[in-house]
C-alpha cells in the first residue's frame, strides 16, 4: 500500500502537488490579507494598550480586538477546511485513472474534485460529530458530578470522581479510534461511487468489516510516515534559522521599535511558513493516496473488483503495484 501510494504520487505528483499548491497557497494569500486589515482596523486600540503609559484596559478597548481575532480564526478555519476538503477529494479522483493506468490533467483533476467538496465536507462532518457525541456526553455528565461534589462539599469524593474520568478517557479513545476507522474510507467512497454523506458513511462501515486491524494498521503506518516526512521537511529550514548571525538579538537596542524587530524575525517567520507550506503539500496528500488504495484493495479482495478494473482499461494489465485481481468467488 505504501509502495503504491509513492509510486502513485510519483507518477501524477503534478495534477497533486499542483492542486494542493494552489489551494494552500490560496489560502494563505487569504489570511495574510485578511491579517493585514484586521490590523490596520484596531491600529489604534493596538497602540493605545501597547503604550508604556497606558493603565489597564478597559473592556471596551478589547471589544475591537476580540472581534478582530474572532473574524481572522472563523476565516482560516474556514479556508482551510475548503482547501483540505478538495484536496482529500483530489486524491481519490487521481486514483480513479492511475488504478487504469490513465493520465490525468490538472484542469481535469480540479474539476472533479470541486464538484465533489460539500459531499466531502458534509461526509467529514458527519463522520467527527459521531465521534464527538459520545465524548461530549461523558465530559457532560464528567462535569455534572464535578458540580454537584463541589456542592455537597463532599472531600472524599474526589478520588472516585478522578477514577471515574481516567476510566472513561481509557474506554472513549478506543471507542474513538474504531469510529474513526470504521468511516476513514467514506471521502474515497464519495468520490470513486459519487455517494451522499450518509450512504457514504455506511458504504465505509460495510468495507471495513472485518478488515478492521488491516485499515488501522495501514492507515496508522500512513499518518506517522506522512508526519515524520514532513518534519524532515521543516528541520533543514529550523537549522537555517538557527544559524549563529543569522538572526542575533544582540544587533538591536534596549528599546527596539517595531521595524527593527519586523527586520530581526521576518525572514525566519518566512522561512518556518515555507517550510510548513512544503511539509503541508505531503502531509496533505499522501495519507488519502494510502486510505484510496485501501479501498480499491478492498473492493479487490470482497467484491472481485479487478476482472471490472481490467474491462474498463480496455484488457490492459494492472499497474504493479496493485497486484492480480483475486479469483472470482462461485
Amino acid at each position: 500500500m505504501l509502495s503504491g501510494a509513492f509510486s502513485t504520487l510519483g507518477r501524477y505528483w503534478k495534477p497533486l502537488i499542483g492542486v494542493a499548491l494552489t489551494l494552500f497557497g490560496a489560502a494563505t494569500l487569504v489570511m495574510i490579507v485578511a491579517l493585514v486589515v484586521a490590523a490596520s482596523a484596531v491600529a489604534t486600540q493596538w497602540d493605545a494598550l501597547t503604550s508604556p503609559s497606558s493603565s489597564s484596559p478597559d473592556a471596551s478597548e478589547l471589544v475591537p480586538l476580540g472581534i478582530a481575532f474572532g473574524v481572522l480564526m472563523l476565516l482560516g478555519m474556514v479556508v482551510f477546511l475548503l482547501a483540505s476538503a478538495v484536496v482529500q477529494a483530489a486524491a481519490p479522483v487521481v486514483l480513479q485513472e492511475a488504478v487504469l493506468g490513465r493520465p490525468i490533467s490538472f484542469g481535469t483533476v480540479w474539476s472533479r474534485a470541486w464538484s465533489r467538496v460539500w459531499s466531502i465536507i458534509g461526509t467529514v462532518f458527519l463522520a467527527g460529530l459521531i465521534m464527538i457525541v459520545p465524548i461530549a456526553l461523558f465530559t457532560a455528565a464528567f462535569v455534572g458530578l464535578v458540580i454537584y461534589t463541589a456542592t455537597l462539599g463532599d472531600e472524599d469524593g474526589v478520588v472516585p470522581l478522578m477514577v471515574t474520568g481516567f476510566v472513561g478517557a481509557l474506554l472513549l479513545g478506543p471507542l474513538a479510534t474504531w469510529l474513526y476507522v470504521r468511516f476513514s474510507l467514506a471521502p474515497t467512497v464519495v468520490v470513486f461511487e459519487d455517494q451522499r454523506p450518509v450512504a457514504a458513511l455506511r458504504r465505509s462501515a460495510q468495507l471495513v468489516r472485518g478488515n478492521w486491524w488491516r485499515v488501522f494498521g495501514i492507515g496508522l503506518l500512513a499518518y506517522l510516515l506522512a508526519g515524520a516526512i514532513g518534519y524532515m521537511i521543516q528541520l533543514p529550514f529550523q537549522a537555517v534559522g538557527m544559524l549563529p548571525g543569522m538572526f542575533d538579538p544582540a544587533e538591536m537596542g534596549a528599546d527596539p521599535s517595531e521595524g527593527e524587530l519586523i527586520a530581526l524575525f521576518g525572514g525566519l517567520i518566512v522561512m518556518s511558513f515555507v517550510s510548513q507550506l512544503i511539509s503541508q503539500l505531503f502531509t496533505a496528500v499522501f495519507p488519502p493516496l494510502v486510505v484510496g488504495l485501501l479501498y480499491v484493495d478492498l473492493r479487490m479482495r470482497t467484491e472481485n473488483l479487478g476482472p471490472v478494473l481490467v474491462e474498463a482499461a480496455g484488457a490492459a494489465p494492472l499497474p504493479e503495484q496493485y497486484g492480480p485481481p483475486p479469483p472470482a468467488h462461485r
